[in-house]
């Protein structure tokens, strides 16, 4: 018996088993635990100028070095152990990169201490309801939006850095603040 075709969209249906799983379990999903939401947007700001799947098979990694994103312990990481990821770790070499985790987890606490959470702040710089788009091709899909130009300059207002407009969609659409599955996706509808 054969099995029944999964559509799934065009950038998870390679034969990359790791992608097709962060897109089946987690990619459009509502997040709003601060320490998710923090490695997301980490995560995201790592990906500049690569590719996701450069990002994704060093999760891992990013989760050891960066204490599974604890904002207070990324908070007080000192400048040693941040030379340290440049030198000795999978990460991504990027001095810019590596310090501005640090830096924005400090941002972060500010926005907690503030607003009573980074998943109350983060949310509210988007419609509050995640926003379901009909995209039925690839192409349609935007690399940026007005409410994603809007989060990136509150962002940085707030000391964030590495939150340009097409890193704060593609954080939006992780973390399911956007549903961008495709309308012949099996995951448009959950």
């Amino acid at each position: 018996m054969t099995e029944p075709t999964v559509h799934r969209c065009a950038w998870a249906a390679t034969g990359d088993a790791q992608m097709r799983d962060y897109h089946d379990r987690e990619w459009g999903i509502p997040v709003h635990d601060d320490s998710q939401l923090f490695e997301m947007l980490t995560l995201e700001g790592a990906q500049a100028g690569l590719s996701w799947r450069t990002v994704l098979m060093r999760r891992d990694a990013y989760r050891r070095a960066y204490h599974e994103f604890n904002i207070e312990q990324v908070a007080a990481m000192p400048d040693a152990l941040l030379e340290s990821l440049l030198r000795d770790s999978p990460l991504i070499k990027n001095r810019l990169k590596i310090y501005s985790v640090r830096d924005n987890a400090r941002a972060a606490r500010a926005v907690i201490a503030g607003h009573g959470g980074l998943d109350a702040f983060l949310w509210a710089l988007a419609p509050g309801a995640p926003m379901i788009n009909r995209w039925t091709e690839a192409a349609q899909v935007p690399a940026t939006t007005p409410v994603s130009d809007h989060m990136s300059k509150t962002l940085r207002k707030a000391g964030f850095r590495f939150v340009g407009s097409t890193i704060c969609y593609a954080f939006m659409q992780a973390t399911g603040m956007v549903n961008d599955h495709l309308t012949t996706c099996f995951c448009h509808g959950r």
